[in-house]
C-alpha cells in the first residue's frame, strides 16, 4: 500500500463518523405533504356500559371495523362492525362516526359528509343491527343531521331541511314533528351559525329519560342579516349566504319546545318575555319531566339556571350567577342519582372550580379549592361518589388528571409528574380510562390508566416516530416566565437554533394566539407546528411564543383582565416579551419578527403598527382587524356592545393604525372563511393602501378558515417560510 492510498483510508476514517452521524434537515414537504411527522392515535373511543370493554375504529385491509376491546387488558376481544361485508355501499368503507344505542345492540353509522358551517355536516346514515347483522339506511329522503338514538334504543332523531323527525325503528314509521323549516329562516332541532362557533354544540335536541319526550331550540333567523360569499367554482361563480349576526346586530330568537311522543303534543318551554337574549345549554334532569335549561342575558354577564317543567313548560329559576366582566358556559352540570342535587363548575370564586348544589340552588359544598383552575370536568363516579377532572394544578403550563371525593377530601393526583399535557377519556364506570399524554418533546402516548392513575397496557406509543424524530437535530423547547411593568408573569418558551451560540446575534421569531382563555404555551406535542419551529431553528431563527394576559389555567382576574378592551393588554404584553428578548445579549434586537393565525393574526397585525419600533415582520393569517365585523356572542362578551363601547372596538382594530406600518408585512386569508370573513383582509388592505404602504398578500380562493386541503397547507406555510427566510 503507497503512502497516497493510507492517507486517502485515513481520510475517510475521520471523515465517516461525520457522514454516519450527519443531522437530517427537517422539509415542509416532509411536514406538510408527505406526513413523515404524523403520530398515529387511538380514535372514535366509546365505553360499554359494564365499564370493562370498550369500542374503537380501525382502519385496516382496505376496510374499516368497530373493535371491541377489554379495559384490563387492552385486547381486542370481539368485532362488532365490518364495512367489508356490505360492499355494495361503497362509502362504508370510510365511515366518519358511529355510536351505539343505549342496549348495545345496533350502530349508527355516519357517511358521505357534507359539510354545513364549520363544524355541522349533514350525511347518510346506516343502522347496524348487531345480533341481526342486517343494514339498513335511516332514511331514504335526503341526507340527515344529527341522528341519535332514544335511551330505550326504539327510536332515532335527526334534522333534515331545518325540521325534526322521529324514526320508529319497530315500525319503520318516519315521523316529522316540525313542519316551519327554512333555510335562512327558521331552524329547529340543529344551531345557527353563531351558536354552533360560540357556544360548541350542534345537536340542538336532547332525549328525556324515559324516550317519551324530546326538547329542543327553536331558531327564528329572520331577522339576522346575511352574509355573502363567491364561490369560483364555475364560469359565473356561485354564491353561498347564511345568516351572520355581527357585533351589535341582531341575533335569532330561541324558543326552547318540548314534543310528547305518546300525546303528539308539544309545548313551548317559558323562556321569559325578553327575546334577546342567549339560551346556551339545556339538558333533562333524572326526573323524565324536568328540563334544564342555561338563560343568559345578551352582555353574558348575567347567567340563570332555570328548571322546566315539561307538562306545563312553566319555569322556575333556581341559580343565578353575576360577573362584572363575563361568564363562560361549560357542559359541567350533572345531575346526581339522588335526584335532589347536582355538580356545578364556577370561576366567581377567582379560579375555575367545583361545587355541589341541590335542586333548590343552595350550596352544599365547593369541592374543589386553591390558586388553580380545573379545565375539563371528566364526570362523577356515584359508587365511590368520586369526581374526576382535569386541572392547571401543577402548572399552567400542563394538564394534570386529578380524582375527589364529593364532599371535598382526598383529593389525588393521577397523572405522572414529570410534566406535560393529559387528555383522558374515563369508562362508564370510571374503573379506567384511555390517556393520551404528550410533553413538549414526546408525540402523544395512549394507555389504558386505572382510576389511580396506574398504567394498564400501552396502546400506542408512537416509538417509530420517536426513533424518526433522533435522525433530527431537534432542539429542546425551554420554559420559562416574562414578569411585566405590572408585575404578571407570562409564560413562554423558547427554542434556540442547533450548534447555539451564545456570542453570536440571532434573528428571532414569535408564534403567537393569545386571544382569550387560549395559550400556546403548554407542555404538549404540537406536531406539524412543532417540526415548523424546529424547521425555523435548523435555519437560524430564535423561535418564541408568549402566553400575554388574557390566556387561561392562571385564574379569573389573568384571564378576564382584557375585558372591554380586547388587543390593549395583549398588545403590550408581546411588545414588552419583545423588548425583552431585544435586551438578551445573543438576540439581534433589529431582526424580530411575529406570527399568528384568527385572534394570532389580529395580535400580530396590532404588533407590526403599534409596536413598529419593536417588530420588523409581521405574518397575519385570516385575521380579525375590526371586531365591528366579528360575531355577536364571541365580540360582545369580551367588549360589550359597540353602540356602549366605542372606543373598545376602534382602539385596538389594526385598520386604525395602518398609517403606523413600517416594517414587512404579509397579509393571508381564505375567500371562503365564513367564520373570519375575508372582509377583515379586504379592509385592511384598503386601509394599507390608503395610506401608501407596501405589505405582501395571499387570498386563497373557496379556502376557509383552516385553509388546507391538498397542496394548500404546504403552499401556505411555503409561503410563510420564505417571506421570513427573505425579510428577516
Amino acid at each position: 500500500m503507497n503512502s497516497n492510498t493510507k492517507r486517502l483510508l485515513v481520510s475517510f476514517f475521520y471523515l465517516f463518523p461525520i457522514f454516519a452521524f450527519a443531522q437530517k434537515e427537517i422539509s415542509l414537504e416532509d411536514i406538510w405533504s408527505k406526513g413523515t411527522y404524523y403520530s398515529k392515535g387511538v380514535y372514535g373511543i366509546l365505553s360499554m356500559n359494564d365499564g370493562k370493554y370498550y369500542t374503537t375504529s380501525v382502519k385496516a385491509l382496505g376496510s374499516q371495523f368497530i373493535v371491541k376491546y377489554e379495559y384490563s387488558t387492552g385486547n381486542a376481544v370481539d368485532t362488532l362492525f365490518s364495512a367489508d361485508k356490505f360492499k355494495e355501499i361503497s362509502n362504508l368503507n370510510n365511515f366518519d362516526s358511529y355510536s351505539l344505542s343505549q342496549n348495545e345492540n345496533k350502530i349508527l353509522l355516519a357517511t358521505d359528509f357534507e359539510s354545513i358551517y364549520r363544524h355541522s355536516y349533514k350525511a347518510d346514515y346506516y343502522i347496524y343491527d348487531i345480533k341481526k347483522k342486517s343494514l339498513e339506511p335511516l332514511s331514504r329522503n335526503g341526507k340527515q343531521q344529527l341522528a341519535s338514538f332514544s335511551p330505550d334504543a326504539n327510536m332515532i332523531a335527526f334534522v333534515r331541511n331545518n325540521n325534526i323527525f322521529i324514526k320508529d325503528l319497530n315500525t319503520n314509521i318516519e315521523t316529522q314533528i316540525t313542519t316551519d323549516g327554512q333555510k335562512n329562516n327558521i331552524i329547529n332541532g340543529a344551531c345557527d351559525w353563531v351558536y354552533e362557533e360560540e357556544f360548541g354544540f350542534d345537536k340542538a335536541f336532547a332525549w328525556n329519560e324515559n324516550s317519551k319526550k324530546i326538547a329542543f331550540y327553536r331558531f327564528d333567523e329572520s331577522a339576522v342579516k346575511e352574509y355573502g360569499m363567491p364561490e369560483y367554482d364555475s364560469l359565473y361563480p356561485s354564491y353561498t349566504t347564511f345568516k351572520y349576526p355581527k357585533a351589535g346586530e341582531k341575533n335569532s330568537v330561541v324558543s326552547i319546545w318540548i314534543y310528547d311522543i305518546d300525546k303528539k303534543k308539544l309545548v313551548n318551554v317559558d323562556v321569559g318575555p325578553e327575546t334577546d337574549q342567549y339560551i346556551p345549554r339545556i339538558k333533562w334532569s333524572k326526573s323524565a319531566n324536568l328540563l334544564s335549561l342555561i338563560r343568559m342575558n345578551r352582555l353574558q354577564n348575567k347567567l340563570e339556571l332555570m328548571l322546566a317543567d315539561s307538562e306545563t313548560g312553566k319555569t322556575k329559576t333556581i341559580l343565578t350567577e353575576k360577573s362584572p366582566t363575563y361568564i363562560d358556559i361549560s357542559d359541567d352540570l350533572t345531575f346526581l342519582n339522588d335526584n335532589t342535587t347536582f355538580i356545578w363548575s364556577s370561576e366567581l370564586g377567582g379560579y375555575n372550580h367545583l361545587y355541589h348544589y341541590n335542586l333548590d340552588g343552595k350550596l352544599i359544598k365547593q369541592i374543589t379549592t386553591g390558586n388553580w383552575d380545573v379545565i375539563s370536568y371528566k364526570g362523577f363516579d356515584e359508587k365511590s361518589q368520586t369526581l374526576f377532572f382535569t386541572a392547571a394544578y401543577t402548572s399552567s403550563t400542563q394538564k394534570d388528571v386529578c380524582k375527589i371525593k364529593i364532599n371535598g377530601t382526598n383529593f389525588q393526583l393521577l397523572s405522572n409528574k414529570e410534566g406535560g399535557t393529559n387528555e383522558p377519556t374515563f369508562s362508564r364506570t370510571f374503573d379506567y380510562y384511555i390517556n393520551n399524554y404528550s410533553n413538549s418533546q414526546t408525540p402523544s402516548v395512549y394507555t389504558i390508566n386505572n382510576n389511580n392513575g396506574k398504567i394498564i397496557r400501552t396502546l400506542q406509543d408512537n416509538i417509530d416516530l420517536k426513533e424518526r424524530l433522533k435522525e433530527y437535530n431537534l432542539q429542546q423547547k425551554e420554559f420559562f416566565t416574562i414578569k411585566t411593568q405590572d408585575n404578571f408573569e407570562l409564560n413562554a418558551w423558547m427554542i434556540k437554533p442547533p450548534k447555539f451560540d451564545k456570542n453570536k446575534k440571532y434573528p428571532v421569531m414569535f408564534v403567537i394566539y393569545g386571544g382569550p382563555g387560549n395559550n400556546t404555551v403548554l407542555n404538549r406535542w404540537e406536531g406539524a407546528n412543532y417540526m415548523w419551529h424546529q424547521l425555523l431553528a435548523q435555519k437560524g431563527y430564535i423561535v418564541v411564543s408568549v402566553d400575554n394576559r388574557g390566556t387561561g389555567f392562571k385564574g379569573e382576574k389573568f384571564k378576564k383582565i382584557t375585558y372591554s378592551n380586547l388587543g390593549h393588554y395583549e398588545t403590550l404584553d408581546q411588545i414588552e416579551a419583545a423588548r425583552y428578548f431585544g435586551s438578551l445579549p445573543y438576540i439581534d434586537k433589529n431582526r424580530i419578527g411575529i406570527q399568528g393565525w384568527s385572534f394570532g393574526g389580529y395580535l400580530s397585525s396590532l404588533c407590526i403598527t403599534k409596536g413598529n419600533d419593536v417588530f420588523k415582520l409581521a405574518i397575519a393569517v385570516a385575521p380579525v382587524t375590526n371586531w365591528r365585523y366579528y360575531d355577536t356572542i364571541y365580540t360582545e362578551r369580551y367588549l360589550g356592545l359597540p353602540k356602549d363601547n366605542a372606543k373598545g372596538y376602534d382602539d385596538n382594530s389594526p385598520l386604525n393604525f395602518a398609517d403606523d406600518l413600517k416594517g414587512k408585512y404579509l397579509l393571508i386569508h381564505g375567500s371562503s372563511d365564513d367564520n373570519v370573513h375575508y372582509q377583515n383582509a379586504a379592509e385592511m388592505a384598503m386601509a394599507l393602501q390608503n395610506a401608501n404602504k407596501q405589505f405582501d398578500f395571499m387570498m386563497y380562493p373557496n379556502k376557509n378558515h383552516g385553509i388546507g386541503g391538498g397542496v394548500i397547507r404546504l403552499n401556505l406555510f411555503t409561503k410563510m417560510t420564505d417571506f421570513i427566510t427573505n425579510n428577516l
